[in-house]
């Protein structure tokens, strides 16, 4: 071996003991976001392929069995694989930041808890290629269809979310030890910009809703291999009872992918709009009451599995009750917006695309609350319709703001702004051109997770699947303007949005200013 090879050697080991042992904050933040960009264009190729299936009615792709695998690690790695670990991502780069905190509070833990993930999802989508098949009874894994008649790479799943369980709750203590230890001198709680806030409430909630996953999939565990019947009807137990444990950890988990979105566009509008955040007490306030609520609807997902009057009444109402704090943060966000000196860079372009598209989900979801009509909406695509308006928007669309917003600042680089509105306008339409025909399907009666369906269900299944495709080729621009601004590109000052593109970096909290924000507010 030359000199010149050892050293090239010893360099290339060097910089992977760098990235793998690596307890800063912001590397791990990198690292966070590059696994959740891998996930995203894995779940979704399996989405695209989903969607190939559903072109046309008898296409026949794949089998049955092989679709709904598709369906289930679709749901799952898009969820835990890609949203969590881009707000986690970006949470361990930005809090830091704006608290004035040398680094996060526990950094080894922080190391060991990104760790946990690569893991996981090798382990998850292993299963594809085991014998007898991956996971098929769809992302949440009801009983008996995962404990009775599910394949044996199940176990491999549950394994799999034990690790990213364990991972999204140190995650969650370091990020509660951060805020409430390190933050600068003069920085109280209610001085905090509300992406901290909205994170501090969901490293709470990921703290108590995780747990409750983790007893649901042991005790599928143990109903599989141990005898047990606690989803068995025949020994004594209650499928049903499975479906109440998964929800109260489904519906928190919601709103854990959704508060850190509210977080980011509580920073790109008043920037853009180049005024303070309209009622920053209010939205504080309205981020607990979300959180509070989360915890108390979970039964609104099984009006139709025989629950008493009484009850489903309860779930309907408090589930209405949410739309109350979500409707002041929306209020206060167009608040801000009016009057300002708005302009539209593709941040801002995101975040008005989310205020709009977040609130079709809303209201969609609001007919899902009402007892009835969800007797006529459950199980079909209303409901798929009605999540991925939520989720692509609320969760999607946030962290692409959010990447877009502060890539500037962690590369030293503008993105290209051509591409980025390309992205943007590519995105926004193919969104709306792939979910709100199912709207029209679910009500058609068109049921969810179905590889083939009948003739009637053609024209909007195959709107849909043309719209999904677009979707997917439009993140590769995403991609490519990620990597140019990482290569090089025009060079953006530490007071990231003055100057270059001709806006002022303002902040949405009171004094004292991010530690890399001290541009004064624009009158």
């Amino acid at each position: 071996m030359t000199h010149a090879t050892h050293l090239e050697k010893k360099g290339i080991i060097h910089w992977m003991a760098r990235w793998i042992f690596t307890t800063n904050h912001k590397d791990i933040g990198t690292l966070y976001l590059c696994l959740s960009g891998l996930m995203f264009f894995i779940a979704g190729l399996m989405a695209m392929m989903i969607r190939a299936q559903l072109l046309k009615p008898g296409m026949h792709l794949f089998n049955p069995n092989f679709y709904n695998e598709l369906v289930t690690l679709h749901g799952l790695i898009m969820i835990f694989g890609a949203i969590m670990p881009g707000f986690v991502g970006l949470a361990n780069w930005m809090i830091p930041l704006m608290i004035g905190a040398p680094d996060m509070a526990l950094p080894r833990l922080n190391n060991l808890s990104f760790w946990l993930l690569p893991f996981a999802f090798t382990l998850m989508l292993s299963t594809l290629f085991m014998a007898g098949g991956g996971p098929n009874f769809g992302w949440s894994m009801y009983a008996p269809l995962s404990t009775t008649f599910a394949p044996p790479s199940t176990d491999f799943v549950i394994i799999s979310i034990h690790m990213m369980g364990l991972s999204s709750i140190l995650g969650g203590i370091n990020i509660i030890a951060t805020i409430l230890n390190l933050r600068a001198p003069g920085m109280t709680l209610m001085k905090m910009p509300l992406f901290v806030w909205t994170w501090l409430i969901t490293a709470f909630l990921l703290i108590i809703a995780m747990p409750v996953l983790a007893g649901a999939v042991t005790m599928m565990l143990f109903d599989r291999h141990f005898g047990t019947s606690f989803f068995n009807a025949g020994g004594g137990g209650d499928p049903v009872l499975y479906q109440h444990i998964f929800w109260f950890f489904g519906h928190p988990e919601v709103y854990i992918m959704i508060l850190p979105g509210f977080g980011i566009i509580s920073e790109v509008i008043p920037t853009f709009s180049r005024k303070k955040l309209f009622g920053y007490t209010s939205m504080v306030l309205a981020v607990g009451a979300i959180a509070f609520l989360s915890y108390i609807v979970w039964a609104h997902h099984m009006f139709t599995t025989g629950m008493g009057s009484g009850a489903q009444l309860f779930f309907m109402y408090t589930t209405m009750l949410i739309a109350v704090p979500t409707g002041i943060k929306v209020f206060n966000w167009v608040a801000t917006m009016f009057r300002g000196a708005l302009t539209f860079e593709t941040p801002m372009l995101f975040a008005i695309s989310f205020v709009i598209l977040f609130s079709i989900g809303g209201f969609s979801g609001l007919m899902l609350a009402i007892i009835p009509a969800d007797y006529q909406y459950h199980e079909t695509y209303f409901v798929v319709a009605h999540f991925h308006y939520v989720l692509v928007t609320g969760a999607l669309f946030t962290i692409m703001a959010g990447i877009y917003y502060w890539l500037p600042k962690w590369t030293g680089h503008y993105y290209n702004e051509t591409l980025g509105q390309w992205h943007f306008w590519l995105t926004v339409i193919a969104v709306n051109v792939t979910f709100f025909p199912m709207h029209f399907l679910g009500l058609a009666g068109m049921p969810r997770r179905v590889s083939d369906y009948a003739l009637q269900f053609a024209d909007f299944n195959f709107i849909a699947s043309i719209g999904a495709f677009v979707l997917g080729a439009a993140q590769i621009i995403f991609l490519v303007n990620i990597i140019l601004t990482i290569r090089g590109g025009k060079k953006a000052p530490s007071k990231v949005w003055d100057g270059a593109m001709g806006l002022e970096w303002t902040v949405e909290s009171p004094a004292p200013y991010h530690t890399f924000a001290t541009a004064p507010v624009l009158d």
